[in-house]
């Protein structure tokens, strides 16, 4: 997964990642941070994916899209690989 680039369309407008520093449930979205976010974004320079860390909030991944419509996910407990499937998913939405 690391290697494949992921472009985002033009239809997707931002992406934001919700996470607590220290929770066992913030886990893999903090590894995926570590090891998939700069990859993420040296593929997609100009486009805003947030990064909001919270104390005591449960991960989500939320992604704005045309017109203002939003989606939301839950990353509670999962490894960093499926924090990109998510984000894979939320994408072609």
């Amino acid at each position: 997964m690391a290697s494949r680039a992921l472009k985002f369309g033009s239809h997707l407008k931002e992406l934001r990642i919700h996470l607590c520093q220290t929770s066992n449930a913030s886990k893999g979205v903090r590894d995926f941070v570590e090891n998939y976010y700069v990859g993420l974004k040296n593929s997609n320079p100009k486009f805003p994916i947030l990064i909001r860390e919270c104390s005591g909030v449960q991960p989500r991944l939320y992604a704005r899209y045309e017109f203002g419509k939003e989606s939301c996910v839950s990353l509670t407990n999962l490894k960093a690989e499926d924090v990109i499937k998510q984000i894979e998913q939320l994408a072609q939405k």
